[in-house]
């Protein structure tokens, strides 16, 4: 008995279609299953515009670690130093805007640099999208321990005595410890002679080696150095006397009534990174910087950790920039 073959089913038929409807769903819940996975579901990179060692290198490992412990996925932090801090911002500005890659700047990188370069390789005022604040970073006025002068009085005396000859270094012209130095100058009627680095470790490890006299730095990656003797703490910018570094005086009580400055952190996300994941990050940082073994972490460095909105963020960069404009152009600062 022949078999008759029987027709393949078509395309319109209701087994054809229902089976291409099953298919078609479950690519669906794939699809929205992975759109709504929490974030962050894989390792997140944090960058630092700087070298390892700096003020904004051992801030952003403090955060970097509390929201690691936070969100179960690691945040690698990433150094990408070179031009004052130009590079690592570049780098992060270009970064996919999806939240998986993030950039821990100070105040010369994210308020100052745009006044100070007159063209960048990024547009300041939207390539990124500003998450929260970290921490103030007061600065300190650190020697070389070999200095015959042992305060800013003294620096102030030698500096007069021979215009130019001072050296102080900095971690790159025109950040916040630079412009530090340059309002002493100001202040104290006197010329030094200005040694920029790539970031405040190797300016430190010039610092120790003798290789310059003085220089400003952040007194979160200069209490160690200070503690152990291997540096000498003369001055803090602050108004007040550092946690960290209760035996050195003010700027104000040591030599310049008046004299206040000093650095912050925050982070940054790629402009365009989805606005519910930088309110995300937002509120895990603003709780990690909470956290008292944060701040207790923190103070016992040297930096003042504080917790803000989103929204106070955004207004204190727009703040920052203004005062530093002026600042910069009064005193007619370049970085040729």
């Amino acid at each position: 008995m022949r078999r008759v073959a029987r027709p393949a089913p078509s395309l319109a038929s209701p087994r054809v279609m229902m089976r291409g409807l099953c298919l078609v769903l479950c690519a669906l819940g794939i699809g929205t299953a992975a759109a709504q996975a929490p974030y962050p579901n894989r390792p997140v990179t944090m960058l630092v515009p700087f070298p390892p060692g700096g003020g904004t290198d051992v801030g952003a490992r403090i955060v970097a670690q509390r929201l690691t412990a936070r969100w179960g996925q690691s945040v690698v932090v990433e150094n990408r130093g070179g031009a004052a801090g130009i590079v690592g911002m570049e780098a992060a500005a270009k970064a996919k805007p999806d939240g998986y890659t993030l950039i821990t700047g100070n105040v010369g990188t994210i308020a100052i640099n745009n006044s100070l370069y007159k063209k960048l390789p990024y547009d300041h005022e939207s390539a990124f999208a500003p998450v929260n604040f970290i921490a103030d970073l007061p600065l300190v006025m650190l020697a070389y321990p070999g200095l015959a002068a042992r305060t800013p009085r003294d620096i102030i005396a030698m500096a007069k005595a021979e215009p130019g000859k001072v050296s102080f270094a900095s971690s790159g012209a025109g950040g916040a410890p630079h412009l530090a130095a340059e309002i002493f100058e100001d202040m104290a009627g006197i010329k030094m002679l200005h040694v920029p680095y790539k970031g405040g470790g190797p300016a430190v490890t010039d610092l120790m080696a003798g290789h310059v006299n003085i220089l400003f730095t952040t007194v979160l990656e200069a209490v160690g150095h200070v503690k152990s003797g291997k540096l000498r703490g003369m001055a803090v910018t602050s108004s007040q006397r550092s946690p960290a570094l209760p035996e050195v005086p003010t700027m104000a009580e040591a030599a310049l009534p008046g004299y206040e400055t000093g650095s912050w952190l925050g982070v940054l996300a790629p402009a365009g990174t989805p606005q519910a994941i930088v309110d995300k990050i937002a509120a895990d940082v603003r709780d990690v910087v909470s956290e008292p073994e944060t701040r207790d972490r923190f103070i016992s460095q040297g930096a003042l950790p504080r917790a803000m909105s989103n929204a106070q963020f955004i207004a204190l960069i727009a703040a920052e920039k203004r005062r530093y404009a002026k600042l910069i152009a009064d005193k007619n600062i370049r970085t040729d």
